[in-house]
């Protein structure tokens, strides 16, 4: 199936997909804040530069795109039917990088947290919640 764009739209379209301060970090940072919590964002310093780091829990969230981190059985972790290959590759990638950081922050005794785009789109509340919950448990 031939793509219905040119390369350059398609590029264009591409370049525009933000990595930080999306719309749905946004919206936990702001409910985290909201009920006490202080917190860094993009910490390079930390491997896989999480999106939240509390540090008064030891804590990394990372916000996952369902598309761009491939959530399993997701209905938005779909496979683009142009360029399969590539997409799979790609996909492959980000699961390997996803699961290399977790360990690594694991071994620095380091709480990881994922939060999946599909959860805030469809029970923010509920999710929220069950974050601040699994914020403050201890290891």
């Amino acid at each position: 199936m031939a793509d219905r764009v040119t390369k350059e739209i398609r590029s264009y379209n591409m370049s525009k997909i933000k990595g930080k301060n999306t719309s749905i970090e946004l919206k936990v940072r702001h409910y985290l804040f909201h009920h006490g919590f202080r917190y860094k964002i993009n910490v390079k310093d930390l491997p896989g530069t999480p999106d939240i780091y509390i540090s008064k829990y030891n804590v990394a969230i990372f916000i996952n795109g369902c598309f761009w981190h491939h959530h399993y059985n997701c209905k938005l972790a779909y496979i683009p039917k142009t360029r399969e290959k590539y997409w799979i590759s790609k996909f492959n990638k980000n699961i390997d990088n996803d699961i290399k950081n977790k360990k690594e922050l694991e071994q620095m005794d380091i709480k990881v947290i994922t939060i999946w785009e599909c959860e805030i789109k469809d029970c923010f509340q509920y999710r929220m919640e069950s974050l601040l919950e699994e914020i403050k448990e201890k290891r």
